[in-house]
This record gives structure tokens, C-alpha cells and sequence, in this order.
């Protein structure tokens, strides 16, 4: 049963209705549709999105071009102290953007701080741009006094185009490497919870950035093609499902911008028999519940390979029947709620989908009740006895679903995640050298975990993900972001 949670008060009522940041100035919209913007935890309206059009997508574009060249002759050195300026901020407002997260999204105010600290470290990492961007040289390189060197140059005009799960972080895996470099950007966030970065904007605003150098404009279907389709947009950055990932990829690619398109995902956690299991299972549980599911590097299928089956489905259980669920901004909650009550529908299917395939439902959250609030909670699941060609082993839920597998042996569990389209995250659970080595050098996976449930990569390397996890050729963030957001000219100089 879940354990009751107090009734909490709204971080703010209601933000109205929401409006683009265009050229340094809060600009109302000229949409005539306009979506509701709901709290996941009581179901109420917190905010009125509008549906951007094609036409304010394009003023975007005209603000961010005449922005372009002054930024661009910017030194390095200048454009970074508008982010060292820019996490000073971020700190002094971290608790804030925290709580916005938790309304907004659904995830626990612990979840929504870390999500914002993952921000705040791109902002860090973006600012070493003048290292960061340096080129390379080589005296005589093309010959006796002949000198050679490579430039990195910014492109022009961004997009980012970013998911629910993470409102904040994800725009972050972009826009500081792209503003950094001497390009300019424009955020189109998820409409479904686009209120934090709407809070990020004032304090772009305040920490100096030119008008016109990063925009906001918020909005669905139409206002992505905007961009995607605008001759003038040099490069488009995006997370979302693989379906739709791979749609942007073709759209983007064809009218010659640069894409980075991360897709959906599908982890499997492998638990070897040497492995801690009374240290394991905590981790275990923190990776397929954590977010309620909602993120790319959640686990999903949970594989306990040989004799260590039996013990890891019953503790495993028993740890994930304990969470607390509830609204995020009590402290004492563990998990929160689905993002939508559509796509608390959409979870709630598959689970009913895997018991009609043969699973058996060990732990089921569908029933779960939170006193207080009507939002759209579904609690920790477990699917039991799931076999690798069942569509809950193969497909993404994206919800607080777990699916347990048992395998005999270490190559079946390799075979396993090999076999899968997705390509984002694996972990293996050992203490074995030979195994984690092994399964390092042999899974077809960008984020790999040893004994870490969520291989969550820091701000100075890049976010892994391979096969239909992701589309493009340079990964966000990091030395992969900079390379992403410039191009190489090379010089051959010579003096007669």
C-alpha cells in the first residue's frame, strides 16, 4: 500500500499564459491554438502554451541572425564570462528551478535537483570555450615554409528541440556549447512542462546575453517543422522517441542542417551470481523507478543470469514495494508521478499487453491511490517471467515498469541487449574483471555501466547512445557538442 503524503502548497498558482523570449524581449504570442500545461501531481492547469507558428518561428530566426555576427567577433574569453555570470545565477536560484521542475514535470524535488545541477555543470564546462575551442597547427605541415592550421568557426543560427523528462537538463546538453562557440539559439522546449525554461530565459536575460543571441519559442508539431524546414537554421538538436528521432534526422538532414537526434531506449541491467546483491538491488531499484521510469537511462529489463534469479526477483520486490509515491515536493517521497494522464494510460496497457503475453505481474501499480491529489501515478511494477520476444522486453514504456528476465549464462545476457534496436545504456552487476570487461568491449550500447544503474555521463564527456538511440554523428555535450557546433577551415599559409 502506499504510504499517504501530506498536502503541499503550489510552488506558484498559476503562470498564465506563457510567452516567447525573442530578440531580449518577452514577445506575446501570435498563436491562435494554445495547450494546457498541467501539474502531474494534482492534474490542474498550471499554464496556457502557445502553438507557435511558422511565422514567429521565422521572426526567431531574424532576431537570432542579426544577433549572429556581432557575437560571433565576440572574443571566446567575453562570451564565457556571460556564463560564468549565468551559473552565478543558476546557484543563487537553484532551489527555485528546482520546484518548478517538481510542478511542472512530476519528478521528487531530490530528482529536480540533480536534473538542475547537471545544467549548472554544462554551464561550467562551456565556459573553458576558449580552450575547448582552440584549433591545431603545424609549422612546414604542407611543405618548407609552408605553415598549415585548422580554425574551428561557429555555423550561424541553432534549434534545440527538447523532451518532458528533463525540461531543463537536455537544452543544456545543447545551447552552452552552441552560444559558447559563437553561434546563436533558439530553444523550443516540450509543451509539456515548458515553465522551467521559460524561468531559465529571465536569468539569460539578466546574466547579459545580447538580445537576439538565445530565443525561446514554445509550441507542438507545427512549430518543430518550422524549424526543422527553415533554410536559415544551420543545425537542429533533439531528444525525443527513436520514431520521431529518426523523423527529424531525414527532415533536418534534407535541407542541409547538421542533426544530433537522440531516440528512445530500452536498458537492460545484467546481475551476475558474484555479484553484491544486497548492494545491488537498491541500485537496481533506483534506476527503474528514479524519474518514474521517464528517463533515457532508466533500467527496464532486469536480467539475473543463473542461480542468482530467485534471490534478486524477491529482494528486488520487497524494495520496490517499499517506495514511497506521492507528490515530488514532499521530501519524504521517492517517486511522483507520469508526466500526463495520457501516458498514464499508455503504461497501464502495456502492463495489461505483458500479462496477456504470459508475464506474471509480481508487483503491480495500477491500483495505487495517493490521498490528496488526482494526478496521474502509476506505482512500481514488476513483470515477472517476461520472455525476450515479448514486446514488454522489446519496446519502450518509459513508465515505472520493470520487466525480469532469466538467462543461464553471461553470453545469453549479451545476446540479449545485442539483439535489441536500442542502443543507449547497459549495466552489469559483478565483481568479476573478465565480465565487466568483457561486457564492456562487446555491448552495442553508448552509455555503458559497471555496477552503476544509471551510466549517466558528466557534462565533460559526451552522452553516449548508439543504433536507433540515437541519429547523427556528434553526441551532445562536451568536446563532441563544440566539434557539433563548428566547422573546421583549414589555412595554408605562406610568405614570399
Amino acid at each position: 500500500m502506499v504510504r499517504a503524503t501530506t498536502l503541499l502548497p503550489e510552488v506558484k498558482p498559476h503562470y498564465g499564459d506563457l510567452t516567447n523570449y525573442v530578440g531580449g524581449a518577452w514577445r506575446p504570442p501570435e498563436a491562435t491554438g494554445w495547450l494546457e500545461d498541467t501539474n502531474p501531481a494534482t492534474g490542474r492547469a498550471i499554464a496556457r502554451v502557445p502553438l507557435s507558428t511558422k511565422d514567429e518561428v521565422d521572426v526567431a530566426v531574424q532576431e537570432a541572425l542579426r544577433a549572429w555576427d556581432a557575437w560571433r567577433e565576440t572574443p571566446p574569453l567575453d562570451r564565457a564570462r556571460h556564463f560564468f555570470t549565468l551559473r552565478d545565477l543558476m546557484e543563487r536560484h537553484f532551489e527555485d528551478l528546482s520546484r518548478v521542475v517538481v510542478q511542472d514535470m512530476g519528478k521528487t524535488i531530490d530528482e529536480a535537483r540533480g536534473e538542475v545541477r547537471r545544467a549548472i555543470e554544462n554551464v561550467e564546462v562551456a565556459a573553458g570555450i576558449p580552450s575547448l575551442m582552440m584549433g591545431y597547427n603545424l609549422e612546414d605541415g604542407a611543405g618548407a615554409g609552408i605553415d598549415e592550421e585548422v580554425l574551428y568557426q561557429p555555423l550561424g543560427v541553432f534549434a534545440g528541440i527538447s523532451p518532458f523528462n528533463f525540461p531543463v537538463m537536455v537544452q543544456f546538453w545543447f545551447w552552452p556549447y552552441a552560444v559558447a562557440t559563437g553561434n546563436c539559439w533558439i530553444t523550443k522546449p516540450s509543451e509539456q512542462d515548458p515553465i522551467p525554461m521559460q524561468l531559465v530565459m529571465d536569468l539569460v536575460r539578466q546574466a547579459g546575453f545580447p538580445p537576439g543571441v538565445v530565443n525561446l519559442v514554445h509550441g507542438a508539431k507545427e512549430t518543430v517543422n518550422a524549424i526543422l524546414d527553415h533554410p536559415r537554421i544551420a543545425g537542429v538538436s533533439f531528444v525525443g522517441s527513436s520514431e520521431v528521432a529518426k523523423l527529424v534526422y531525414a527532415k533536418a538532414a534534407a535541407s542541409g542542417k547538421r542533426v544530433q537526434a537522440g531516440g528512445g531506449a530500452k536498458n537492460v541491467l545484467v546481475v551476475m551470481p558474484d555479484a553484491k546483491l544486497d548492494k545491488v538491488v537498491s541500485n537496481v531499484v533506483s534506476s527503474c523507478y528514479g524519474c518514474a521510469g521517464e528517463r533515457c537511462l532508466a533500467g527496464s529489463v532486469v536480467v539475473g543470469v543463473g542461480e542468482v534469479h530467485a534471490d534478486l526477483r524477491r529482494k528486488f520486490s520487497n524494495a520496490a514495494e517499499a517506495l514511497k509515491v506521492g507528490y515530488g515536493l514532499d521530501e519524504t517521497v521517492q517517486m511522483g508521478p507520469v508526466i500526463s494522464d495520457a501516458h498514464r494510460e499508455r503504461v497501464v496497457d502495456f502492463i495489461g499487453r505483458g500479462e496477456k503475453e504470459g508475464a506474471r505481474v509480481a508487483l503491480d501499480g495500477r491500483p495505487i491511490r495517493v490521498s490528496g491529489y488526482d494526478g496521474y501515478f502509476v506505482g512500481p511494477t514488476i513483470l515477472d517471467d517476461v520472455r525476450p520476444d515479448m514486446r514488454v522486453a522489446r519496446e519502450e514504456i518509459f513508465g515505472p515498469v520493470a520487466s525480469v528476465v532469466s538467462v543461464d549464462a553471461f553470453d545469453d545476457a549479451v545476446d540479449l541487449i545485442n539483439a535489441s534496436p536500442y542502443g543507449n545504456a547497459a549495466t552489469i552487476y559483478t565483481t568479476n574483471g573478465k565480465h565487466a570487461r568483457d561486457f564492456r568491449y562487446r555491448v552495442r550500447a553508448g552509455n555503458i555501466g559497471i555496477n552503476v544503474g544509471v551510466a549517466a555521463p558528466m557534462a565533460y564527456f559526451p552522452f553516449g547512445g548508439m543504433k536507433d538511440s540515437f541519429f547523427g554523428d556528434l553526441h551532445p555535450q562536451s568536446r563532441d557538442a563544440v566539434r557539433f557546433f563548428t566547422e573546421s577551415k583549414v589555412v595554408i599559409t605562406r610568405w614570399v
